[in-house]
């Protein structure tokens, strides 16, 4: 369907009286058109086993993944409950991915239940994948050691090498019968096509902490595809028949929060998706293509506008008996706002244990959010087991609701998620060719100093880039740009690891403010042009000398410099001295003042700014707020000889110690 960038006035007034109209979260899990399936699996020697007696059944018809087999890791369906005594059986079609890796089929992932009405998750036990190769990770635990991989067995005969290649993955595909058993009191889980079979026998109880838990368990993929049939047990938000359903609701995604006038509407939302919800619960993710957009009152004028949206499809792509509606707001500007950063310290300071034994999904920082237009800025120590390109840290892109992902990157030239698979406009930079630069990188991340920086483009894309400065002394850098269907309103990130632990630097100098001069330093942090980048510390003094505070560097990436600035109104470098614009502004004139000032930069709460104009000069500007309860302002402006693309700046202190936060 074509954008319809102009519609007759009255039936969008009309459409106007829908705003109210309540929207539901979702993701792209279910998917609309599945592709026919192809009956070929297995092969002659194959003696296919009885179909097994289901009872019970109830009809359940979506999809896990995209039809072009392109979804990334835990792309996972419903929550079906199995309480303690009760057995779970379920019937669905297994697409496998041509390229024949072992690993991308299904798996089961088993979590308490927190409450079996609502399908609260609680604690990750762990995973069981479809495939049984002890070599690799066919099944693994989370929390504890809940599975036993000892307790697997099955007729595969799995024969990946190094590069996880092995074409008897084909004979995967088919029907597949999943049971899980809870009333023996263990744990019996049965996955089966006919010909190739995988059981887990636990006889104790499962999960160790008690047999009356009830168990949560989801149908996840990787870059395969689940076409669900049916199930004995009623899923979390009920089962969904094969009949079409009508749209109820719909919610907005990558809406840019400015679009600069003369830019047609078209182009201006070629990034929005839309989540439909469909009767019966069923989500399904729109792309712009399939909406039509109008702007009220116009793209022509100045100002805020209204953006209305509507789809007019029903589930298996009809038209619909009455469309459905959403609605943002956004800006047509003379000027795109310039862009902001925040250097940020997470919390907590540390993730992950300090052998790098840590598992995979189990150590996470809080969320950060970042605002349209913003970066934010982290620096932190990677410390990794280095055995694996993976065993390093892991950026994760959601929601407020972490469950809603955007996307996750890896430390690897590595990402996955609903912005980045399928996306023909994401780019990947970075990686190596040979398995010599790659075991040299991670050898280099054993105690890599690393910079990461988290875009909101506010155009319903986001961009992060990853500084890696290995302990070779050498600078690797990752990157991964334009991933799309995000919400510029509510973006955040947040850090784990697998294999790894990692530190967030958010001191330097010695505690006891005796630092030497010159002797520590902040890594570099980037300012784009157009850019102002802001970082908040605590600064701690000896307070005997008014030099003995915080200092800014301001340098290329080489550190060439172009100035140096202290807390108490002085400064200089190739961008100050002889510079006839420079303005430096407060200090003071009386040795009484200095003294005061002094006292009150022990424990002073300080906020710096430091801008790139963007036109070859700098701005620093400086609030301290003293432990006297006033604000000391410094400013340096129109620091100059800067090349607005090679301009970073980092921090340095003497006789005192400096608290990021």
């Amino acid at each position: 369907m074509k954008y319809i960038n102009k519609l007759a006035s009255v039936f969008f007034m009309a459409a106007l009286a829908l705003l109210t109209m309540t929207s539901c979260e979702g993701g792209d899990l279910y998917n609309v058109g599945a592709p026919d399936w192809l009956s070929e699996m297995g092969g002659e020697e194959d003696e296919p086993e009885p179909e097994e007696e289901l009872v019970g059944q109830m009809e359940d018809v979506y999809n896990i993944g995209k039809e072009d087999l392109s979804s990334g890791f835990f792309t996972l369906g419903k929550t079906y409950v199995v309480p303690a005594g009760a057995k779970w059986q379920a019937q669905f079609m297994l697409t496998v991915n041509p390229d024949n890796k072992y690993y991308k089929n299904f798996y089961i992932v088993l979590n308490a239940c927190k409450n079996a009405e609502t399908g609260e998750l609680g604690d990750e036990y762990g995973v069981i994948r479809y495939d049984n190769d002890p070599s690799k990770n066919s099944e693994w635990n989370t929390v504890g050691t809940e599975i036993d991989r000892s307790l697997v067995d099955g007729n595969f005969n799995n024969s990946s090498g190094e590069d996880d290649i092995d074409a008897s993955v084909q004979k995967m595909n088919g029907k597949i019968t999943l049971t899980v058993d809870r009333t023996d009191g263990g744990l019996f889980i049965k996955m089966t096509n006919g010909t190739l079979t995988k059981t887990y026998t636990q006889t104790t109880p499962f999960p160790s902490t008690g047999t009356d838990a009830p168990l949560a368990c989801r149908i996840g993929i990787e870059q395969s595809l689940v076409n669900f049939i049916s199930t004995n047990v009623e899923p979390i938000g009920g089962c969904t028949s094969a009949n079409d359903k009508q749209p109820l609701s719909m919610e907005l995604s990558g809406v840019p929060s400015e679009v600069l006038v003369g830019t047609e509407l078209a182009e201006a939302m070629a990034n929005v998706t839309a989540t439909v919800t469909f009767e019966e619960g069923v989500t399904a993710n729109v792309t712009a293509e399939n909406l039509q957009f109008e702007a009220i009152p116009n793209m022509t004028d100045l100002g805020q506008k209204t953006l209305i949206v509507l789809y007019n499809k029903t589930f298996k792509g009809a038209n619909a008996d009455k469309p459905v509606m959403a609605s943002k707001t956004f800006s047509v500007v003379k000027e795109l706002s310039a862009f902001t950063q925040t250097v940020v310290v997470p919390t907590p300071l540390m993730i992950g244990l300090e052998d790098n034994t840590t598992p995979w999904w189990t150590a996470f920082t809080d969320n950060i959010k970042v605002e349209p237009k913003e970066t934010k800025v982290v620096n932190f120590t990677n410390y990794t087991a280095g055995d694996a390109n993976f065993k390093n840290y892991l950026i994760i892109m959601n929601k407020a609701d972490i469950s809603a992902e955007y996307g996750v990157v890896r430390a690897d030239n590595w990402g996955w998620g609903a912005g980045i698979d399928g996306n023909a406009n994401f780019q990947k930079i970075g990686g190596f060719a040979t398995d010599e630069e790659w075991a040299a990188w991670r050898d280099a991340m054993k105690g890599a100093k690393c910079t990461a920086y988290v875009t909101n483009n506010g155009d319903g894309t986001a961009d992060i880039k990853i500084v890696m400065h290995g302990v070779d002394d050498k600078d690797y850098v990752q990157e991964y740009k334009g991933i799309n269907t995000i919400d510029p309103d509510n973006f955040y990130f947040r850090f784990t690891c697998e294999g790894a632990h990692l530190v967030f630097d958010n001191a330097i100098g010695a505690t006891d403010n005796t630092t030497p001069w010159w002797t520590v330093f902040t890594p570099n942090v980037q300012v784009p042009a157009h850019t102002e980048c802001t970082v908040n510390f605590i600064n701690y003094t000896a307070g005997d000398a008014n030099f003995k505070n915080f200092v800014i560097i301001l340098n290329k990436a080489d550190n060439a410099e172009y100035g140096v600035v202290r807390a108490d109104n002085w400064g200089w470098g190739a961008g100050i001295d002889g510079n006839a614009n420079f303005q430096k502004i407060g200090g003071f004139a009386t040795d009484e003042e200095w003294a005061a000032w002094r006292g009150a930069m022990n424990g002073a709460k300080v906020s710096a700014k430091i801008v790139n104009n963007g036109d070859g000069t700098a701005d620093i500007r400086i609030v301290m707020h003293g432990t006297d309860g006033n604000d000391y302002t410094q400013d340096y402006l129109g620091i100059n000889t800067i090349d607005p693309d090679n301009f970073y700046f980092r921090f340095t202190c003497e006789g005192a110690h400096l608290v990021f936060e």
